[in-house]
């Protein structure tokens, strides 16, 4: 495949993310209404799409594993499809959550794949960058995600927000059918059989390279979850945005990430992964410092308004354009051969994280900024204190 389409079918698989999130945070406040739902139902929405995002690598993992990544990408984006289509047609919460679960599931062979297929293509260095450049890929793909969301609840309902979803995973199903060629070179036979899966997996755990990265990008992702979780609530409810404002608020957010993945890939080679990684975690870390300071010293007073969460937002978003593409090639790099399981097993362990993180924040929630600057200033920290010392310890290639 020449090397443009790889780069558009990584912007894709990985873009179907912020796609699933990005368009639906605008909608969030009218499902509430419309739906008669309750605050952790809302919340819910979102992190069982995440947790059963997260738990279904383990199964997408070891089949493309086996069968090859061609397949597994068909089957999981046409399922996608059909979870969106049921999301649009949800005549309640209850049934609107167990689309976005079906949603959540069939979503985790798309970001899955897109992982493997780096490491099937790429050596460890050059795969973060290539993973880079499909992570820009993804930022064009959300500047557009949530002001579309706003512009469509806003003029003629969340249901429209919602058929956006079907209309990109049946783009991206075609795209696939009519031009990926399969990039596993040797499938696994016996990738499927019990004691592989345990033995892969326990070899993957154990590794400190596979350690190192996940926790930087688990870290990494938590902290993006907090702010989306939250964001519709907060601007829109809180502090007074309107949808508009809001979805252009998320297409800043979605340009400062770009410049991320661009300083990721001109960095690399110039600095190397430690150093990087490294100046990105004291970002992050002011990020955390200034989202507390400003939650307990008077958050949604007038003179603060929305910079109080957008400014260190803004800081984090950038290191995160650092930390995804380096943490996520990073996990799979020392594993050629099981590139499906490690993709498998650093997703599960992002998105189960992510699901007690949202559990949790869903139950906190009590109209400040407090309870979501405790679990942001902790995620900054993980992230800071993992680029700080375990990343030049367990990071760099030579590891891999």
């Amino acid at each position: 495949m020449p090397p443009f389409l790889i780069v558009v079918l990584l912007a894709l698989l990985l873009g179907i993310q912020p796609v699933t999130t990005d368009v639906y945070l605008p909608a969030l406040p009218a499902i509430q209404q419309d739906l008669q739902a309750s605050m952790s139902q809302v919340q819910m929405t979102f992190a069982a799409l995440l947790l059963a995002f997260g738990c279904s690598q383990l199964v997408w993992g070891p089949l493309s594993d086996r069968f090859g990544r061609r397949p597994i990408l068909l089957w999981g984006t046409g399922a996608y499809v059909l979870a969106s289509i049921a999301c649009v047609l949800a005549p309640n919460m209850p049934l609107l959550i167990a689309a976005r679960i079906a949603q959540g599931a069939a979503m985790g062979a798309a970001v899955m794949c897109a992982r493997a297929i780096v490491r099937d293509l790429y050596a460890p260095l050059e795969g973060a960058r290539a993973m880079s450049r499909g992570l820009s890929g993804l930022g064009v793909i959300a500047i557009v995600c949530a002001p579309l969301g706003s512009l469509l609840t806003e003029v003629w309902h969340w249901r429209a927000a919602l058929a956006v979803l079907a209309v990109f995973g049946l783009g991206t199903w075609w795209l696939l059918a009519a031009r990926f060629q399969e990039t596993l070179a040797q499938p696994n036979p016996q990738a499927l059989q019990a004691a592989t899966l345990w033995r892969s997996w326990t070899q993957i755990a154990r590794h400190p390279m596979f350690i190192t990265f996940s926790l930087l990008s688990t870290g990494s992702y938590v902290g993006l979850f907090i702010f989306l979780s939250t964001s519709s609530f907060l601007l829109i409810q809180a502090l007074g945005l309107s949808k508009l404002a809001y979805g252009g608020v998320m297409a800043g957010q979605s340009v400062l990430y770009i410049l991320g993945t661009v300083a990721c890939r001109r960095l690399l080679t110039r600095w190397g992964v430690s150093r990087m990684v490294r100046c990105a975690g004291w970002v992050t870390f002011s990020a955390g410092v200034l989202m507390a300071l400003l939650a307990w010293v008077g958050w949604g007073q007038p003179w603060y308004g929305p910079w109080a969460v957008l400014l260190p937002q803004a800081l984090f978003i950038v290191a995160h354009g650092v930390h995804q593409p380096v943490g996520q090639s990073g996990t799979v790099g020392p594993f050629p051969r099981m590139a499906g399981a490690a993709s498998a097993l650093n997703g599960f362990i992002m998105m189960t994280t992510t699901f007690a993180v949202g559990w949790w924040l869903g139950l906190a929630m009590d109209g400040t900024a407090r309870p979501v600057a405790v679990v942001y200033v902790l995620a900054c920290s993980v992230i800071a204190g993992t680029a700080w010392w375990l990343v030049p310890r367990y990071g760099e290639p030579e590891h891999a």
